[in-house]
C-alpha cells in the first residue's frame, strides 16, 4: 500500500510539474500577447490656448482679400513680428495689423536699398525710411527693431484698437496708397492665429 501510495502521489505530482510546464509557457504567451495589445502609452503635448478669432477681426475684412504662398523667411519674419509685438506688451490686433502692413509693404521680405525700383530710401520690413526718422538702415532692416518702431507709432494713435485695420495701418505708415492694407487682413488674421501661441 505504501508503495501504491507513493506512485500516485509521484504520478501527481508528475503531471502537476508537467502541467506547469506546457501551462507556464502557455500562459506566458497569453500574457505576452495581452501586453502586445495593450494600448501603448503616447506622450502628447497639449493643445495651446487657441487664439480669440473674434479679437483678430473685430470689424470684418474690407474689401477682396489677397494671399501669397510663404516661403521660410517670410515665416520667421512673421514670428519676428509677433515676438516684437509681444515683447511691446501689444495684442493679437496689433500683430495682425502689423503683419498686415508689412505683407503690404514688403510681402514680408526684409527688403534692402532696391536701387532705381527703390521707393525713395525705403526698406525692410515696413519700407521704413531713414530720412523720415524711422532709424538707420541696419537699424530699420532689423525684423525686431522695425516692427517695434512701426508698434510705437500705432500706440500713438488714438483708438487705433477700434479702427477699421486699413485707417489704423496707414495712419502710422502715411502710404500715398491708403486702402491697400486693408486686402492683408485675413491673412494676417490667420498667420496671428497660426503662430501667436508657439
Amino acid at each position: 500500500m505504501t508503495t501504491i501510495m507513493r506512485k500516485s502521489v509521484l504520478g501527481i505530482a508528475g503531471l502537476a510539474f508537467a502541467g506547469g510546464i506546457f501551462a507556464g509557457p502557455a500562459t506566458n504567451a497569453e500574457a505576452t500577447s495581452v501586453e502586445a495589445v495593450k494600448p501603448v502609452a503616447v506622450s502628447v503635448q497639449a493643445d495651446k490656448p487657441g487664439v480669440d478669432k473674434a479679437k483678430l477681426i473685430p470689424h470684418g475684412v474690407q474689401g477682396e482679400q489677397s494671399r501669397i504662398d510663404l516661403n521660410g523667411e517670410q515665416v520667421e519674419n512673421v514670428k519676428a513680428i509677433i515676438a516684437a509685438t509681444k515683447k511691446s506688451d501689444m495684442d493679437e490686433r496689433a500683430a495682425v495689423v502689423a503683419i498686415a502692413t508689412a505683407l503690404q509693404e514688403s510681402k514680408l521680405e526684409n527688403l534692402g536699398h532696391l536701387g532705381d525700383r527703390n521707393d525713395h530710401d525705403s526698406q525692410g520690413l515696413f519700407q521704413q525710411r531713414p530720412s523720415s526718422g524711422w532709424g538707420t538702415v541696419e537699424q530699420i532692416t532689423d525684423p525686431e527693431y522695425s516692427t517695434m518702431a512701426f508698434l510705437k507709432g500705432l500706440k500713438q494713435v488714438d483708438g487705433w484698437q477700434d479702427m477699421p485695420l486699413t485707417k489704423a495701418a496707414q495712419t502710422v505708415q502715411v502710404s500715398a496708397y491708403p486702402f491697400h492694407y486693408a486686402q492683408w487682413e485675413q491673412q494676417a488674421a490667420d498667420l496671428v492665429a497660426k503662430h501667436w501661441n508657439i
